[in-house]
Parts: C-alpha cells; sequence; structure tokens
C-alpha cells in the first residue's frame, strides 16, 4: 500500500490548499477543530482531513509535519478518522510564545479524551509514526524521523475493519497557518506484537 495523492479523500476541504505525492499544504481557516463533549461540553467537526481508506489490519503510517503556527490552539498532524464520534489525531497545539502541548486526542462514543506533554514554542517540525494493530494503535513521535518515542496506546471500538487515515489541521480560534506534510510513507507495521506479560 502506498501513501498516493490520488487515492486521498477529503472530510471538509478547505479553500487553500495543495497536494501532490510528495507534499501536501493546508492554509488552516479560523474556528476550524475536532474535539467531542469532555470538559469543555462542545462539539468541534469542522476541521479539514485528508485520509486514504484500508482494510489492512497491520500497518504504520509515517509522517513529517512543519507548521508556522502562532496563535492558541493552532494544530495539524495525523489522524484516524471514522466519523464525527469516532477518531483520534496527534499534533502539537500552539498555546503562547514560550510553549505548545505535544500531544494526542481519542474520541470513542463522543467523548474525546486529551493527553499532552508541553514542549518549547520554538519547536515549528515533528515526525509521527501511527501504527496499527486490528482496533488497537500506537501514536508516536520523531524530532528527526528516526528515533520514534511512544505518545499513547489506545484502542478505537469502531475500527474493525476498513478504516481512513491520514492527515489534518485546524485553528480553533481567529487565525490561520500554513501546514506543510511531507515524507508520508506507508510501511509494515512497525509496533510489534506483545510477548506476553512476565510471571
Amino acid at each position: 500500500m502506498q501513501f498516493v495523492a490520488d487515492k486521498l479523500v477529503w472530510t471538509r476541504k478547505p479553500k487553500k490548499y495543495v497536494v501532490s505525492d510528495e507534499t501536501i499544504e493546508i492554509i488552516t481557516e479560523p474556528y476550524t477543530d475536532l474535539w467531542q463533549r469532555t470538559y469543555y461540553n462542545f462539539c468541534n467537526d469542522n476541521a479539514p482531513v485528508l485520509q486514504i481508506k484500508t482494510k489492512e489490519k497491520f500497518f504504520s503510517f509515517v509522517v513529517k509535519t512543519e507548521f508556522d503556527s502562532k496563535h492558541r490552539f493552532d494544530q495539524c498532524g495525523v489522524v484516524v478518522y471514522l466519523n464525527s464520534e469516532n477518531w483520534l489525531k496527534a499534533s502539537i497545539e500552539y498555546e503562547n510564545e514560550v510553549m505548545q502541548h505535544l500531544g494526542s486526542v481519542v474520541t470513542n462514543e463522543g467523548y474525546s479524551d486529551w493527553a499532552t506533554t508541553e514542549i518549547e514554542a520554538a519547536v515549528k517540525s515533528m515526525w509521527y509514526r501511527l501504527s496499527r494493530r486490528n482496533n488497537d494503535f500506537c501514536i508516536e513521535n520523531s524530532t528527526d524521523g528516526k528515533k520514534f518515542k511512544q505518545m499513547r496506546i489506545c484502542h478505537l471500538d469502531k475500527a474493525d475493519d476498513e478504516i481512513s487515515f491520514g492527515i489534518y489541521a485546524g485553528s480553533p480560534e481567529n487565525s490561520s497557518f500554513r501546514a506543510k506534510f511531507t515524507d508520508m510513507e506507508i510501511l509494515p507495521c512497525q509496533w510489534k506484537a506483545h510477548d506476553g506479560q512476565q510471571t
């Protein structure tokens, strides 16, 4: 399976974008986001998502992101978007001139969670590796595309058979920025099977 432009499908196409086999660029529009209910009580489901479909149960998707975000909550990264109430995403959310949140959101049956760690605001590039093993997923990040660190392991209830996965970008407040995605690869699953609980 290859990550090629002619297999990609938009969920909410942005007004300004570039798509090729080598590079995808999205200019975000204001008030675009993905979030469901938890804590904030609002439902945001309007960020542009560009994905490829697969029934493959074991694979890894790698992508490099570059971004000039500069307003609170600006974000771009990887996504598995099944429908408005079942999806996951990983990204860097800009916070202020000092720090950003590197994190991930998993949404099952209409409720989102958010797991984060703080990083410096000067970071303007990040690699992600998204791996699938049946209904379970592993999200990793890397600063150089070589050494990846685990962000989280999670489960998507509705990821039984065919899923869609790819990239997204959004600006939840009144802002806009350029998100660039390159070095996209689909690989044999790099997330190895667990060898069992030691006793």
